[in-house]
């Protein structure tokens, strides 16, 4: 089963994109960050127009063409976020380099092993990592062109003030194809090493198109967003971008009085960021009886947003026609599908709760899924898979537009990812699920936490809804114990809050309401190992995505340790 439709054809370079935005949007606010407090305690904001971002990036890629940067350089970018984060993205593309972009919170050992695969051939970064790119000097000997964003400690070389040059002037930008790489971005790691994916100018541009024209978003409208390189398709829309006042790395951490505080100052209508950012900010909306009369639409991605997550926003919203939205997909292939709290509230939630998968939706024009028999080898070629019927649980591939090619510098992470097809390739999202009669396609889980017993496999999304509709459960986690294909199913649940047995008494009596609800579902059947864990790990980028080969351990151990 898939969907079909022509790509259409792109020219140039993304950040053109901005330049339109800045010609026909000049004076309207392009990027707007939080810069402290006045006398009063009220929120100060600095801001860029587009025409001042458009010509704060053209100073900036000058300077950086005149540094010896060219066309393909790859170059790190560790800035924090906020408007030097933006206009340095965008000078990176104007001047044809290709920016590396690794998420700081994976700790330094797992960011030194991302910069090994791709031999940065300089940093633009602050003080802190120009320090530790000394430091590991010998790692870094193709680091050439490197500009220190803030105080320069104990080495030379520019810094961002001096990168901007004197006045600006129209900026001489090298030709750029479609094709040509635009940036490396690092998968989260959240199952296996972390992997540079290679974005080419045209995935992104096809990634704005399909954003943009999926969700009817319009120019002028004011986006809150938690991710900052989403400022890109903002500023490819005429959309003004609102960076919020916390850490990146840690969402499920966020402040809701700021963010909240930051909505109503600005009059924000979108916002976007991982549902750990809105289970924050529902609870808190909930327990205030607050609600967001500006917000009419919220996206969010990295993981399914659950239902009580979804209830809780809906309450938050003032406009009858405000929703909440989950587009689908990967870092390799954004977005692929989409669904709308309303329909999963009115139609797939019951379903959901049974066991069902969660619902992602409809697919995006121009994405074409397939579901097949599931695999853990290569694939060669399109030609080799088994398509799978309607209601079949298998493996999800996609190509399209907007889906990426490789992996940069790892042809075994690619041979393994991707599936050619003539000259194009499909990937493998590495998640498991299903088409509906109505065309709507399920997720069941990362192909990778299925757990494989002897009586067949089972599929963590599904079963873990079973234990989530406990009201004391904030979430579980399916694990195997053992080996593939005799593994041994257990459930680790993380309480609510205030709600963790803290005696054997509890213990027990809470084991037996879960094992009763696991008695009453087929899927959940045979699970008789039932832990609970303070707070199940989770993923840096988004907070939310579990960390199951982790919790498998973990649950081994304690298990051990019991008996």
């Amino acid at each position: 089963m898939s969907t079909i439709a022509t790509p259409p054809q792109r020219q140039g370079n993304i950040a053109a994109t901005l330049t339109e935005s800045a010609r026909r949007y000049p004076h309207q606010r392009a990027v707007v960050v939080p810069a402290g407090r006045d006398a009063m305690g009220r929120v100060t904001y600095s801001h860029l127009t587009f025409q001042q971002l458009d010509r704060e990036s053209d100073r900036l890629a000058r300077g950086l063409l005149e540094m010896g940067v060219s066309p393909g350089t790859r170059i790190g970018l560790f800035v924090r976020p906020g408007l030097e984060f933006i206009a340095l993205t965008f000078a990176l593309f104007k001047a044809g380099a290709v920016a590396v972009l690794i998420d700081p919170g994976m700790g330094i050992k797992n960011v030194l092993r991302c910069l090994d695969q791709v031999s940065p051939e300089g940093f633009i970064a602050i003080s802190p990592v120009q320090a530790v790119r000394i430091a590991y000097g010998s790692r870094f000997r193709s680091a050439r062109y490197n500009v220190t964003v803030g105080r320069r400690w104990f080495w030379g070389g520019p810094n961002y003030q001096d990168l901007r040059g004197g006045e600006w002037t129209p900026l001489q930008a090298p030709a750029i194809e479609p094709t040509d790489p635009a940036a490396i971005i690092f998968t989260s790691g959240s199952t296996g090493p972390a992997k540079g994916v290679l974005y080419e100018h045209g995935m992104f541009a096809a990634q704005v198109e399909d954003i943009r024209d999926f969700y009817d978003i319009q120019p002028g409208e004011i986006d809150l967003s938690a991710f900052p390189l989403f400022a890109l398709f903002n500023s490819a829309m005429g959309v003004t971008t609102v960076i919020p006042d916390m850490d990146p790395s840690r969402p499920a951490e966020v402040d809701p009085q700021k963010m909240i505080e930051t909505i109503d100052d600005l009059g924000v209508t979108q916002a976007f960021g991982s549902p750990a950012i809105w289970n924050v900010i529902g609870r808190y909306c909930e327990r205030n009886r607050l609600t967001l009369p500006t917000v009419k639409r919220v996206l969010s991605s990295g993981a399914p947003v659950p239902i009580p997550v979804i209830e809780r926003m809906h309450k938050a919203f003032a406009g009858e026609e405000a929703d909440i939205h989950t587009p689908y997909g990967a870092t390799e292939s954004l977005p692929v599908a989409s669904i709308s709290g309303r329909q999963v509230l009115s139609e797939t939630a019951a379903q959901t709760r049974k066991g069902a998968g969660t619902c992602v939706g409809h697919l995006f024009p121009g994405a074409v899924v397939r579901i097949i028999e599931i695999s853990d080898g290569p694939l060669e070629s399109i030609d080799e898979v088994c398509e799978l019927s309607e209601n079949e649980i298998g493996e999800i591939i996609v190509k399209g537009p907007a889906v990426t090619r490789e992996y940069f510098q790892r042809p075994d992470g690619t041979r393994a990812a991707k599936i050619p097809d003539g000259d194009q390739v499909w990937h493998r999202i590495g998640d498991v699920g299903y088409f509906d009669e109505q065309g709507r396609l399920w997720f069941c889980g990362r192909k990778a936490h299925s757990v494989e017993t002897c009586e067949g496999r089972m599929y963590s999304v599904c079963c873990e809804a079973i234990f989530n509709e406990h009201p004391r459960v904030f979430r579980s986690a399916l694990v195997g114990l053992g080996a593939r294909p005799t593994q041994t199913p257990a459930i680790v649940v993380e309480p609510e809050a205030g709600e963790f047995p803290e005696n054997e008494s509890a213990r027990t009596a809470f084991v037996d309401e879960l094992a009763a609800l696991a008695a009453a579902s087929p899927l959940t059947k045979d699970i008789s190992q039932i832990l609970f864990h303070p707070s199940l790990p989770v993923d840096v980028r988004h907070n939310v995505k579990i960390s199951r080969e982790k919790l498998a351990v973990w649950a081994a151990r304690q298990l051990q340790d019991k008996s």
